[in-house]
């Protein structure tokens, strides 16, 4: 073995097990991304100019500048937490941390590799949002001496190759869908505050006023450029709707704990999330998934039996686990087609796609 790679299994030996997890690949994990930057740089904005002057203006007054910073508060409301619900939480922040620091890399390699002002500018924004959001989950973390390396994480991660429409799609479902799951576990906490029991929630409201804002840049991209949203496009469209909101409702079904804790029923919490993110991608998707089609229900739950199923076969082990994994994948990938056909819901696109974060 080289110096080299003795050297790289000692660091592996060292991390912990939170940053073990955010390099962890499953089909449930954030991934990291990286994308064509020259289609980027060719990107014209010129045809939604006045929205997009009005949006970086926003970035440039930089509400939360002074949001990210703890108060005389945070540490008296940190306490031990039961065992599942602690694995749960852990769990949560641990993939919300990969997934805000996902976006800054991303973001931040656009910028570095762009000449095209616009795109460079508002890359380095947001950037910027999930550097903080990144830098204050792992706070949180680190109370509990779970705090991810981050420099690890990034020269670990795999990436996975985009083209820029995909990562648009994806992308901007990723911080309306962000913002839907904040602002509805907010809400909740403000009728309820007795069953907050962290106090990063406290910070959500404003925080999730980010990942909306990120969203606004990526529907304002796809308006200038209205090809995206036509043709074999709205194929794409609709194979990212279910990929995002099937990945999310499965994750969410196997923190059983965390859900009891904050008050939730996953599945009515999950329907809460896609309907607010179904109401906002009205704004520029030509097409929404039809949430309420039994079928459509139906076919989310038999994607969480599966997944459930998967990691029992995967506890297993050996070789009858390896087969049963096989089985359901084939049942998994069956069961996403068969979503994929189902009947979806025409949009007719509004003049002015700028939204505001009424919810």
């Amino acid at each position: 073995m080289s110096n080299t790679n003795v050297i790289d299994a000692e660091k592996r030996s060292r991390i912990n097990d939170s940053t073990k997890k955010a390099t962890t690949e499953t089909l449930l994990t954030p991934r990291f991304y990286t994308t064509d930057f020259e289609a980027m740089n060719r990107l014209d904005l010129e045809p939604v100019r006045e929205e997009w002057d009005a949006l970086m203006a926003e970035f440039r007054n930089d509400a939360n500048k002074e949001h990210f910073v703890r108060d005389d508060k945070f540490e008296e409301e940190i306490k031990e937490l039961p065992e599942g619900l602690h694995k749960d939480f852990m769990d949560f922040l641990v993939s919300s941390i990969t997934s805000e620091y996902s976006g800054h890399v991303l973001y931040k390699d656009i910028a570095a590799k762009v000449d095209n002002p616009d795109v460079k500018e508002v890359m380095l924004y947001m950037a910027r949002d999930e550097s903080r959001h990144a830098g204050f989950i792992n706070q949180s973390l680190r109370d509990f001496g779970l705090a991810v390396n981050l420099g690890f994480l990034r020269k670990a991660k795999k990436y996975k190759f985009f083209k820029p429409k995909y990562i648009f799609y994806a992308t901007y479902l990723s911080e309306k869908i962000g913002y839907a799951r904040y602002i509805t576990i907010y809400r909740q906490f403000e009728r309820h505050p007795e069953l907050r029991f962290h106090p990063i929630f406290r910070w959500f409201q404003q925080w999730c006023n980010d990942e909306f804002r990120h969203g606004e840049v990526f529907a304002l991209i796809m308006k200038a450029n209205p090809k995206l949203l036509r043709g074999p496009n709205k194929l794409w469209i609709r194979f990212f709707l279910m990929a995002v909101f099937a990945t999310m409702y499965v994750r969410d079904h196997t923190r059983p704990e965390l859900n009891q804790a904050m008050g939730f029923d996953p599945t009515d919490y999950d329907y809460r999330v896609l309907e607010i993110t179904t109401k906002i991608s009205q704004q520029i998707f030509p097409l929404s998934l039809d949430l309420d089609n039994p079928a459509f229900r139906e076919g989310m739950d038999r994607l969480v039996r599966i997944s459930n199923s998967a990691a029992a076969a995967r506890a297993q082990g050996g070789l009858p686990g390896l087969i049963k994994r096989a089985g359901f994948a084939v049942a998994g990938a069956a069961t996403f087609l068969r979503l994929m056909t189902l009947p979806t819901i025409k949009n007719e696109l509004p003049a002015d796609v700028r939204m505001a974060p009424s919810w």
